[in-house]
């Protein structure tokens, strides 16, 4: 069992109402007043999770300076109020930004008993290995 301090618990909170609200809002067509709280909620409860400094560190990375500015691009146009193209360009920065994380998730959730028998259905198969071999092309 992962132990957590008092404020990576808050950002697990945070983070997940980021997502629901993110998600609820792409249900609701692009509803940019949930899109935007959920965009400042995830980056939030990131921050508490992993800490200020290593979310800078994160994201301003010298190597990850165009994922960082089509995602933080994405979630400014998404507050200024055009959330279609706002989640595009998050979307595109969120890949960019986590494909070195795709690989591990991907091993992980194959391992998951129900899950990992989907991920090694015939068509799926080949396209989960594309995605988990992404790491190799940075």
């Amino acid at each position: 069992m992962i132990s957590l301090t008092d404020s990576q618990k808050i950002g697990m909170g945070l983070t997940g109402f980021g997502v629901f609200f993110l998600f609820f809002g792409m249900v609701l067509f692009f509803d940019k007043a949930l899109l935007a709280i959920g965009n400042i909620l995830f980056v939030a409860g990131l921050a508490f999770v992993i800490g200020l400094e290593r979310t800078f560190k994160f994201f301003f990375q010298r190597h990850k300076f165009k994922a960082t500015s089509f995602f933080l691009g994405g979630v400014i146009v998404v507050l200024i109020g055009w959330p279609i193209i706002g989640v595009v360009l998050e979307i595109y920065g969120f890949f960019l930004l986590f494909r070195g994380f795709f690989p591990v998730a991907v091993g992980f959730i194959r391992r998951v008993p129900v899950l990992g028998s989907i991920l090694n259905l015939p068509g799926i198969s080949g396209l989960v290995d594309k995605v988990g071999e992404s790491n190799n092309m940075v």
